[in-house]
């Protein structure tokens, strides 16, 4: 007799800069077909301009737009989309609707590549910015929810690499070569898999 699967949360992924959504495709897909409903939004303007905490307010939004007032879920941020879903989960009240959140190669404690643009969202990803200070001063306050931060030490966006690991949760590092590469790599999914499906804390 086949096993009902078990139910699972459904999951919000944050794409980071110059992407959209279109860009979890494959991610996506391995996941519906592990059994996960996933969503994803494009957040506009994508290119570093507007300030990452201006974007999480598009997050709240399609989190209200998505699901029900008492829908938990499971949000996954990659890149820059890690900061702006940490932004929604610390300081817009994600930490109560949120039960499973996984930083993907985010700039956790910012990253030198934000100063190739002067745009305000990139300024906010440079290390020791105002904004990477504000969200670490509270870091664990992730800890009351199942936080996952997977990396990989070759990243060339996020410099330096360790960047994305963070003192809370747990840290997860996958070998991929290229940054946008953790999107589709065989390694990474199966490290995002594993996330989706470890228990909630209580």
């Amino acid at each position: 007799m086949t096993q009902t699967p078990r139910q699972r949360n459904p999951v919000l992924l944050v794409h980071g800069i110059w992407d959209t959504g279109k860009v979890f495709r494959k991610m996506i897909s391995f996941l519906n077909e592990a059994g996960w409903k996933v969503y994803d939004l494009d957040l506009t303007p994508n290119d570093g301009r507007k300030g990452l905490d201006e974007l999480a307010l598009q997050v709240a939004d399609k989190v209200e737009a998505t699901f029900g007032e008492e829908q938990p879920f499971d949000l996954l941020g990659f890149s820059m989309g890690g900061i702006v879903s940490r932004y929604y989960v610390q300081r817009l009240g994600g930490i109560n609707r949120v039960q499973r959140f996984i930083a993907l190669s985010a700039p956790s404690h910012g990253t030198l590549t934000g100063y190739f643009n002067q745009g305000l969202g990139c300024v906010q990803m440079r290390p020791n910015s105002s904004l990477i200070r504000d969200l670490n001063s509270d870091a664990d306050m992730l800890s009351q929810i199942n936080f996952t931060s997977i990396w990989t030490p070759y990243d060339m966006m996020i410099v330096p690499a360790d960047s994305s690991k963070m003192p809370v949760g747990d840290n997860l590092t996958v070998p991929v070569l290229v940054h946008a590469w953790m999107l589709v790599d065989k390694r990474s999914l199966s490290a995002i898999a594993t996330a989706l499906s470890a228990p909630v804390n209580s």
